[in-house]
């Protein structure tokens, strides 16, 4: 059995259609430096061109270790389903098939990069002309004020 706990800080301060939730995997919480099926919290930010906060952390945890792969994925995808950006070091193909599917975009971070270097390369592409995937995702975590 796999459990997951989301902490999530509220404020409200997220204008609809400005900003999207973006998941991190990462064991230092600076880092993306995780496997996405090996990951065991993601950290969960609020990202718009201006402005990044940090929103929260999710937490999976299996209740031991003979558990079956894809009911890790499913519970992984489903803990990060308001997420439209997923950052990890590295990511098979059936579980960023299953992301996808739920319209989370899976993005390979390179060398372990830090997660603050990565929002800022987000915020200049959402600053200038974002690819039509981009946008589209910026609209998936529509929320009102």
């Amino acid at each position: 059995m796999i459990r997951t706990r989301h902490f999530e800080i509220v404020s409200g301060n997220f204008v609809k259609g400005s900003f999207m939730k973006v998941a991190f995997a990462s064991t230092d919480k600076v880092h993306i430096d995780e496997h996405f099926g090996q990951a065991e919290q993601f950290y969960l930010w609020e990202v718009g061109s201006e402005e990044a906060a940090f929103s929260g952390v999710v937490q999976v945890k299996a209740e031991s270790e003979t558990g079956h792969s894809d009911d890790k994925i499913e519970a992984r995808a489903a803990a990060l389903a308001d997420c439209a950006l997923v950052y990890v070091a590295e990511i098979g193909g059936p579980a960023a098939a299953r992301l996808v599917a739920k319209k989370i975009h899976p993005i390979k971070s390179k060398e372990q990069e830090p997660i603050a270097v990565v929002i800022e390369k987000l915020q200049e592409v959402l600053k200038n002309n974002p690819p039509p995937w981009l946008r589209k995702a910026m609209l998936k975590g529509e929320r009102i004020m």
